[in-house]
């Protein structure tokens, strides 16, 4: 609660001036925590009568990680590997796809468990392994620059897709992350999840049940805040 307060706060004031001076800009989110700042900050623009689909939350670290793990497991180049991750952006919520890659759809159904888990818990092993002292901040550059591309292309004319965690209505929940076609002015698609397997199925009615209540955190920091 303590790290959404200060860090709502300070994308508050990104967003504020944002929403005065460049509305229509592409504002990709990289503050944790993502699944309640992102509401947030969106339901402030939709109140200031601007579009909510400009605020994105960049989850596409949660994509490398995957493509990495399964590039290691199958001996595969991760560059040719492209597993959608969708839900959210921490913990539980987070829910990697691998049926839904031609390379990762290879691996034992036995091993899914734990690569899903080994995803999910990246970012606090790289915390872990640097003795508290620092976190992934190499890999999240690169997968912030890969989305900042995605973004970029698209609003140059040449569509993109990208997993990011926007304002959508694929599930029973006002945000997800998902697939997005990235086009001029910013996201003009919001895509469906595609066909999920039995554990991927069970493993999303667990993401949508944590997601919810860190939304609600977003929305109800939204209700009683205003940009200026």
């Amino acid at each position: 609660d303590d790290l959404f307060k200060t860090n709502a706060g300070i994308a508050k004031g990104i967003v504020e001036a944002c929403a005065k001076f460049c509305p229509q800009a592409v504002l990709a989110m990289i503050v944790n925590p993502v699944n309640s700042v992102v509401p947030a900050m969106a339901e402030l623009y939709k109140k200031k009568g601007l579009d909510p689909m400009k605020i994105v939350g960049i989850t596409t670290l949660d994509v490398v990680r995957a493509n990495k793990f399964v590039g290691e497991i199958t001996g595969k180049n991760p560059n040719y590997i492209n597993v959608p991750v969708i839900g959210g952006h921490a913990g539980t919520t987070i829910l990697p796809l691998f049926s839904q890659d031609k390379v990762a759809a290879t691996i034992e159904a036995d091993k899914i468990p734990d690569l899903d888990k080994h995803v999910q818990n990246a970012g606090t092993d790289v915390v872990e392994a640097k003795g508290g002292k620092g976190s992934a901040t190499l890999s999240m550059a690169y997968a912030g620059a890969r989305l900042g591309k995605a973004v970029l292309s698209g609003l140059s004319g040449r569509k993109r897709t990208e997993c990011a965690y926007c304002k959508s209505d694929v599930t029973d929940l006002p945000y997800f992350a998902q697939k997005v076609v990235f086009g001029e002015g910013g996201i003009v698609k919001v895509l469906p999840l595609g066909t999920l397997n039995e554990y991927e199925t069970k493993r999303l009615e667990e993401v949508k049940a944590q997601l919810k209540t860190e939304i609600d955190t977003g929305l109800k920091y939204a209700e009683g805040e205003t940009l200026k």
